[in-house]
Formats: C-alpha cells, structure tokens, sequence
C-alpha cells in the first residue's frame, strides 16, 4: 500500500517512455524524516497510475531504495498535494536552489548535485568520508576527551583574533595597518616557513595527533608538486591545534564535508593520499603563498604596498571573472596576448593567479562546485609564451585546488600553439588534460556558453567589457574591527565545536553527545537526522562567514562592480537582474 507522502508532481510537455517513481519532498512523512519509504512496488504502481500525465518529482527512487536526483524538470508545474504534513518541512537543497533563483528570475541553468558530493554519495564513499574524518580529527587533536575548558577556548579565540588582526596589519589594512611588524602571536594559524619547527606538542591530544600520522604513508614515487616535503613541513612546523586552525580558516564559506570531497575524489579516494594533499594545501596557502595576506588585503592593500605588477594585471584585464556557462560554472577569461614575458614578476603572476581563484571560489555553491576557464588566444605570439606561470596554474589545480576546473577552452589558438601544446599536455594529468578543449568559431563557443552570454570582444552578443574601477580606502573602513572580529570569531568557534562534535558521533555512528570507544549503532532515523543537524550546522558556517567577510577580505574589482553582493549572492547581470545566485 502506498504510505502518505506529501507530493509535489512536475508536469513535463513529453510522455514517460518508462514509469519515474515518485518521490516526496523531505517532509515530517518523508524518508528524509525518519519514516521508511513506501515498498518498491508499491512506489511502482503508483508511478504507473501517474505515468499517462508524464509527471515526475524532484528526486525518483532506485531499485535499491535510494533516492536519485531528476536532472530536469519544469518550472511550470503542476502542483498536487496529497496529505499535506501538520508542520513545515525544510526544503531540500534542490528546493532552496530552485527558489532562490525564482527570488533572483535566474536564467542561469540548475544543474544536478553531481556524483560524490555531500549530498549524493553512495554507501562505499559515505564509509570513505567518515574514514577520512576520523583521521583528519586525529591529526588536529580533537577527540571525545580534548575539549578545552572556558578558559582555554577564550584564550585561544584572542589568539586567532590578533593573529587575523595581525596579518591584516602586516598587509597594510585596519587600523593597526601602520605596524606591520607587530610581534606574531604563538598559537598563529597563519605560521610561516621561515619561523623555527614548534616543539613537539606534549598534550595529550598532540600525542594522539603524532600517532595518527605516524601512521600515514607519504606515496612520492609520483609526486611532481612536491607534496610529500610540504606535507612533511607542515608536521615539523604545526602543532595540531594550528592545523585545525588552518583548516577551518581554509573552509571559508564551503560545507566542510564538500572540502575533504575535493581532495578524496582527487585521490581516487585514497584516505591517506587525500589526508597528505590536504595537510599540503593547507601548508601552501600559509606558508609558501599567504593566501591569508593576498585575500585581506584586497586591492587596497596592493595599491598601499605599490604592489605595481599585481595592479598592472588588475587594470589591463589580463584575466577577469565573468558570467555563467552552460553548465552554470562561473567563467575565468585569460586574454593571453596581454601577457608579456618577464613584464611582471613571477611573485606577482602567482598572487594574481591565487586573487582570482579565490575570488572565483566565493562564487562557487553545492550545485555548481567547478569553474570554466577560457583562454582567449586571439592575437597570441611567441612574446606571449611563458612556461613559468603555466607550471603554477597547473600545480593550483591538480595540487592545490583539486576538483575545481569543470572545462577549460582554449579559443582561437594559432598554428604556432601546436608544438608549445605537445609540451604542455605531457605536464598535465589525464583527467586535467580531458577537460580541456580547443574551439575555433562562434559556434564552438556556444557549445559550452549561452549564446546571448558570449561577450562582444569574442564575437559574441553580450555588451560587455571588462573596465577597471579604481579602489577607494572608504571600501575597506570595516576589515580589522577587532571588536567584530571577536565576535563573529568566537560564534564560529561555537559552531565548529558542535560541527565536530557531530561529526564524531556521525563516525562513530552513537547518538550526539555521547562520549565512548565502542561503536553504537543507530537506528535509521537517528543516523538520519545527524547528517540533517551537519547540514544545518554547516549552513550556518556559510552564513558566518559572510557576516565575517567584509572584515577579513579587502574589497575587490567584483564587490564595487556589484558582482559580489553582501550575504554571498553572486550577480553577473545587473542591469537584467537575469543571473543572480547565492554562493557556497
């Protein structure tokens, strides 16, 4: 018999070929909630008292009883409600995507959650996911027995509070922006290469910490990027407490579940090869590259600093951000023929590069993860051939920022590219080199980008340039307010605590809260909700970070220009209003 659900049917213009079985939205009657789904065949019978009206759900069932998402559907739809639930249900992610682009009349494609996302794993990289954060709290030294007392959590929220300060300062931004060599705290989670190894930790969660990577193997027999020294620096320089620090700061305003995704899917999930690129990353963007200094001080800082070179590629435009491909992946234009060899600095191409994949990161969301690169090759010459900067955006995207290049098109390139591309693709890894594609016409193009949405200076019909805007230092007025940075700091603290609180008992598969060694099984509607409580939780890190955004992120060329709008929402198209979505 067919069990009460709260229904919500999509009327679709073509006839079924073959029965969908319908699947409620989550509701309190909904095997989202708790409650078992209705038998297969039951689903199935009334899938075929349904099919004659063509009319499918956002989600279907599988013969396994597993929920599956429905890549199309109509906005036009038909709505039937049958036993309506007696209190509100909390929309699905595919639900809350859909509304806010009604809120922003998107017209930007809702693509599917892809394949081995938070929201779509199997059973085998569920397992896989847990493994990987069962060692991950291991290396930081967070176990059922680590947390800190009222005194040690204040004490540590001062720290990172001065340490963010503090590199604000050092970068010329806030009001301490004058002092920048003010002394460094301790417990820093932006620790640099060149201070000494901490000593090793002699707390008991440091111990725990040493042991779990005791265990890891460091595979380098295919190491090109170099992550077994820069995992092993990160080990003979942090203390578990600075690398679950730097961690959380990497996070930003992503689901932490999607961030360890990246690298296991990177790894082919391999926990260990994940653990050590992951610990790699996190030493990269502190140490080598201050990913922390180039990002808080925006382009404010830049000008302060006469960072000439990086403001040189600011302004001519040598690659900029904007638009949606068809796929709805924000696009990264890089006009090669601008590029000039030995112009600018190598430290300065690589900030650059690091300015824009960070900025392209705040644009990302759990439906669209990746982002599209076009290289305009119009124009190209040997003059513009330069290997060095090529290597790097190479190693950010297999080592650095894995899973973050959803297509690659290389447009217009001349006969001349052919033997600089034979060398370059023996640098790439194969699934890299698969994304990448080599267009030549208008029609190209609009194989992979809205017709209407190809810009003038590639042929296409959207009238728009890209024209610099100059900073202003009243943009920046907020970044390095100690007082609301304490604030906004310690309610994520508070979040974070409880995420991995959760996150613990969701590994260990006991009910939140309780505290042993032995695994206790729960039931499939406890195990449920403890993944929605991680959901919400990790939705409340994201609306966190945007309220603590404009105090740690110099404003940018895309915040003045309104593409980058307070809260996340991402809007390309302004004057139609036609391109609007939250980001993260």
């Amino acid at each position: 018999m067919f069990r009460p659900t709260h229904l919500t049917i999509f009327r679709q213009t073509a006839r079924l070929k073959k029965p969908f079985t319908p699947l409620a939205r989550q509701s309190p009657y909904s095997s989202g909630r708790g409650i078992p789904p209705p038998p297969y065949s039951s689903r199935k019978s009334f899938a075929y008292l349904l099919a004659p009206t063509a009319a499918f759900a956002y989600f279907v069932y599988d013969e396994q009883d597993q929920p599956q998402a429905v890549s199309q559907f109509h906005k036009s739809s038909l709505i039937f409600d049958f036993w309506p639930p007696t209190k509100a249900s909390q929309p699905t992610p595919n639900e809350k995507y859909e509304q806010h682009t009604k809120e922003g009349d998107m017209t930007r494609t809702i693509p599917p959650i892809s394949p081995g996302r938070p929201e779509t794993l199997t059973k085998e990289e569920d397992e896989k996911l847990k493994e990987f954060w069962k060692l991950t709290l291991k290396v930081f030294g967070v176990t059922a027995s680590s947390d800190a007392t009222p005194i040690e959590s204040k004490a540590k929220e001062e720290n990172a509070v001065e340490q963010i300060t503090d590199d604000l300062a050092a970068a010329g931004i806030g009001a301490d922006g004058a002092d920048a060599k003010k002394k460094r705290s301790k417990m820093s989670m932006f620790k640099k290469k060149e201070q000494p190894p901490a000593p090793a930790p002699a707390t008991a969660s440091g111990q725990i910490s040493n042991q779990a990577l005791a265990t890891v193997k460091v595979d380098d027999k295919d190491d090109k990027h170099g992550l077994a020294k820069e995992f092993n620096a990160a080990l003979s320089s942090q203390t578990p407490e600075e690398l679950r620090e730097a961690f959380w700061e990497m996070v930003k305003c992503d689901n932490p579940d999607a961030l360890l995704l990246r690298f296991l899917r990177a790894r082919k999930w391999n926990v260990e090869n994940a653990l050590v690129m992951m610990v790699s990353t996190m030493q990269w963007r502190a140490a080598e590259m201050k990913v922390h200094e180039v990002i808080g001080r925006g382009e404010n800082g830049a000008v302060a600093a006469a960072d000439n070179d990086f403001m040189h590629q600011l302004r001519i435009g040598k690659s900029f951000l904007h638009g949606w491909d068809k796929q709805g992946r924000p696009i990264c234009y890089v006009r090669v023929r601008l590029h000039k060899a030995g112009e600018d600095s190598e430290d300065s191409l690589e900030r650059y590069t690091v300015y824009i994949m960070e900025t392209a990161r705040l644009m990302l969301n759990n439906h669209v993860d990746t982002a599209a690169v076009v290289f305009d090759m119009s124009g190209f010459s040997l003059a513009n051939m330069d290997y060095a900067p090529v290597k790097f955006m190479i190693k950010c995207f297999e080592a650095h920022y894995p899973e973050s290049l959803g297509v690659c098109l290389v447009h217009k390139a001349p006969w001349i590219f052919q033997g600089i591309w034979s060398i370059i693709k023996g640098w790439l890894d194969p699934v890299v080199a698969s994304k990448i594609h080599f267009t030549k016409t208008q029609d190209d193009l609009e194989q992979f980008i809205p017709k209407e949405h190809i810009i003038k200076e590639l042929g296409g019909a959207e009238d728009w340039e890209y024209k610099y805007t100059e900073p202003s230092p009243e943009e920046d007025v907020s970044v390095g307010d100690k007082g609301a940075i304490a604030k906004l700091v310690a309610e994520r603290n508070e979040v974070v605590k409880k995420y991995e609180a959760l996150t613990r008992s969701w590994i260990l598969e006991e009910p939140a809260g309780v505290a042993t060694d032995k695994s206790i099984p729960l039931d499939g509607s406890s195990a449920l909700k403890l993944k929605e409580e991680r959901f919400k939780l990790a939705s409340q890190l994201k609306d966190g970070y945007w309220q603590l955004d404009k105090y740690i992120r110099g404003r940018t060329y895309y915040d003045r220009t309104g593409v980058i709008r307070p809260g996340g929402v991402i809007t390309f198209y302004p004057q139609t209003d036609s391109a609007t979505v939250e980001a993260a």
